[in-house]
C-alpha cells in the first residue's frame, strides 16, 4: 500500500477524533493502523512525523513530549505523544 500524507492526516485525526478531548495518541499507533506488518510501521514513522509537525504548526494537534508541549519547528527526539490542539477539527 502506498501511503500519502492525505492518508496519515485523515489516520491521524480521526484517532485522536476517537478519543477523550484531553487523551494522547502515540504516532506509531497511525503508523500501525495504516500499515498492520512491523517492517512496514516503522518505514512509516518519519512521514507520520512530518505530518504531526505540519498539523502542529497550524495547531491543529500538539506535540507533546514528558507532558511539556514541544516546538513542531525545532529539531525532536525521542519518543512524543500526539494530543488535540487549539485548531483542532475532525477529518471528514
Amino acid at each position: 500500500m502506498n501511503v500519502t500524507s492525505v492518508d496519515i492526516e485523515k489516520c491521524m485525526l480521526e484517532l485522536l477524533a476517537r478519543r477523550a478531548t484531553t487523551a494522547s495518541i502515540c504516532p506509531s499507533d497511525v503508523a500501525r493502523a495504516l500499515l498492520g506488518d512491523e517492517t512496514g510501521w516503522r518505514a512509516l514513522m518519519p512521514s507520520i512525523r512530518q505530518v504531526a509537525a505540519r498539523l502542529a504548526c497550524e495547531e491543529r494537534i500538539l506535540i507533546t513530549q514528558g507532558g511539556a508541549r514541544l516546538d513542531p519547528e525545532s529539531s525532536i527526539h525521542g519518543p512524543i505523544r500526539l494530543r488535540r490542539g487549539p485548531r483542532f477539527v475532525a477529518s471528514e
